[in-house]
């Protein structure tokens, strides 16, 4: 008996510790039911009670993975929540929620296009009001202001104390030409939050395109007793200042906006072909410019002026034209087709921003800002060679950008590249040795080529910074039992178990190790806290019934057993075990083996018994088996053996 009760730890030991055990499809569906009584809870020990209930239904399912992620999130590691919300998507394509949080962390990382995507599939099923206002924010970029103005209402009906979404409905409203509604919405945002410094510098904007530079200034004051640090309110104030001639306030206003002595009153200096000089208003200077193009209708630099002059005051489409006619006029300024790039690229007219790119590059090459903004366009369609030779051009002008080496080495493992990619890495690490993301990526790529010396070290610094990190704690595990390294499973484990205490999942595993080393009171305690975190739970109760059966507890392991039965009546395992209890109380156990005529009464009494239980016979009768577990069948073994 002792082989057959072996041969179940060991494949559950191996299955649950490298983290490929799966549950059954009515778990996960329970699991899926309870995402949605999760987000409602604010006890931050209901919460984790509720994920670990998750986790414990469907630990490899859709419902485990977007836990996973909800717990990346709360740690700051957002690419290990977007790879777990990937890999619940994948599970389940019809999620709603993560395909919602997916969409809202594309958004906070610059992937645009990808969150509006994700965004609007989450809120097909899941109308949440973050969704709502991300997805405003992304259309109001877009210039799709009628469907930003929408989103921005859905989302205001539930976020009734948001300053940010009145302050981006006003925005909407500046840029459709609807001051007064714009006033409104700002004047709900400081209703709500009167710190809300976007809402005083909006309103300070509307009042200085009215020339109202007293009502601007004291909207910029109240703005900057907010948030003294904001350079763009300093250099609002230097310039009106700068035009009520107080030349004093507006240098100390330059100063603090970032700019040297003396720059605010220089600025106006500047002039233009014909000695016309810049008032500083852009309203006036856009006049000022025309007027001098009707006079010299060829000259490049003006429309470049022009369009820097639009480009300041949010007037895209006019700015796109203005620096058009300047590219028409052969200029040679590379300001002018980077400009012309970001604008089209804002517009997500991508095809118009790479050939402006390109023409800027041509003009100065060593820029790295277009190299930048060239590559990621490249990353963002997939066309990872050009994307290489772009991030490769850039690092050669800025070799110590981390950040851009990671981004590197990820094409490099897209393309399979996987020594350039440890090479990236590397360049990664020297600059940023703590980096969790380029350590546990780097940890990947030596494990997949065998190299689980170099994979361990840079794990381990990932666990030394995030030690909820389950995603490394699993990666570790299966190195170690790879390695057959117990010891260090163990400690592994109990740092699960001390991180999630109401984890039923964590218990379970631990016990399984515990069982393996034969450490079968560890093993029965982590058994019983996972049985008393979830009562139906199949596996413990089958593991917890089968070590009391190992330790000669029958009565106890009978009981337990039943109520595995119960929980799982399916369960072969677990079958076979209360089979071979039966028998233990059998007194016809002695009968099957007396005399030679025993093959046939066994022959015959085969046809009645079950498949299992057939099973069960054969490996309890093997020599010398159950000398420990089964004192009844002492006498029969050795019988057998003589």
């Amino acid at each position: 008996m002792q082989r057959f009760l072996l041969c179940p730890v060991l494949l559950c030991t191996t299955l649950m510790l490298t983290g490929i055990s799966r549950a059954d499809d009515d778990s996960c569906k329970e699991a899926l039911a309870l995402i949605g009584t999760v987000e409602p809870l604010r006890d931050e020990a209901q919460v984790r009670q509720s994920e670990a209930k998750i986790l414990s239904l469907c630990p490899d399912g859709a419902a485990g993975r977007y836990v996973m992620a909800l717990q990346f999130e709360r740690v700051g590691n957002l690419d290990g929540a977007i790879a777990e919300y990937r890999r619940a998507l994948q599970e389940e394509s019809l999620f709603p929620a993560a395909s919602g949080n997916l969409g809202l962390l594309y958004a906070q990382k610059g992937l645009i296009d990808e969150a509006s995507v994700e965004l609007t599939r989450g809120l097909s099923g899941a109308p949440r009001p973050l969704y709502h206002k991300a997805l405003a924010r992304i259309l109001a970029e877009r210039r799709l202001y009628p469907l930003a103005i929408y989103h921005y209402g859905e989302a205001g009906r539930t976020l009734t104390s948001d300053a940010g979404i009145c302050i981006g409905l006003a925005e909407v409203y500046r840029a459709t030409g609807k001051p007064e509604k714009a006033l409104e919405e700002y004047r709900r945002a400081l209703a709500v939050d009167p710190n809300a410094e976007g809402a005083h510098i909006g309103i300070a904007s509307i009042h200085l395109a009215r020339n109202e530079q007293d009502q601007a200034l004291e909207e910029l004051k109240k703005a900057e007793t907010g948030n003294p640090q904001n350079r763009e309110i300093h250099l609002m104030l230097a310039s009106i200042y700068e035009k009520k001639g107080d030349t004093k306030s507006a240098e100390y206003q330059s100063l603090l906006g970032g700019k040297g002595k003396g720059a605010a009153a220089s600025a106006p200096q500047s002039r233009l072909p014909g000695e016309t000089p810049l008032s500083g208003d852009p309203a006036r200077d856009v006049e000022a410019i025309r007027a001098a193009i009707k006079e010299q209708p060829e000259s490049a630099v003006l429309y470049e002026k022009l369009g820097a002059l639009y480009r300041l005051i949010g007037k895209d489409d006019d700015a796109i034209a203005a620096y058009k006619e300047a590219v028409h006029l052969k200029s040679t300024s590379n300001d002018v087709y980077l400009n012309l790039g970001i604008l089209h690229e804002k517009r997500n007219q991508l095809d118009e921003a790479v050939v402006a790119y390109r023409q800027a590059i041509q003009i100065k090459r060593d820029n790295p800002d277009t190299r930048l903004r060239l590559a990621d366009i490249y990353l963002s369609r997939g066309s990872h060679i050009q994307a290489v030779e772009q991030y490769g051009e850039f690092l050669k002008l800025k070799p110590d950008s981390p950040d851009i080496q990671l981004k590197l080495a990820r094409i490099f493992v897209r393309n399979k590249e996987n020594a350039l990619a440890i090479d990236a890495y590397s360049a990664v690490l020297k600059q940023s040795p703590d980096n969790v993301d380029a350590n546990r990526e780097i940890a990947a790529l030596y494990r997949a080529k065998g190299a689980n010396d170099k994979a361990l070290e840079h794990y381990m610094k990932v666990l030394a910074q995030q030690k909820d990190d389950m995603e490394t704690r699993n990666a570790l595990v299966s190195i170690y039992v790879k390695n057959k390294q117990y010891d260090e499973i163990t400690a592994l484990l109990k740092g699960a178990v001390e991180l999630f205490p109401e984890d039923p999942t964590n218990h379970y595993k631990l016990g399984l190790i515990y069982e393996f080393k034969k450490d079968y009171e560890n093993a029965i305690a982590g058994y019983k806290k996972a049985v008393e975190l979830k009562p139906d739970n199949a596996r413990a109760l089958n593991a917890l019934g089968r070590l009391y059966m190992k330790t000669g507890r029958l009565s106890e392991a009978r009981e337990i057993l039943e109520a595995a039965k119960k929980a799982d009546p399916g369960s072969e395992e677990t079958t076979v075990l209360l089979n071979n209890i039966r028998d233990e109380f059998s007194p016809e156990a002695r009968k099957i083996t007396k005399g030679k005529q025993g093959k046939q009464g066994r022959s015959k009494k085969g046809k009645k018994i079950s498949k299992s239980s057939s099973l069960k016979k054969s490996v309890k009768g093997a020599p010398g088996k159950a000398k420990k577990t089964a004192p009844a069948s002492k006498g029969t073994v050795k019988k057998k053996q003589q």
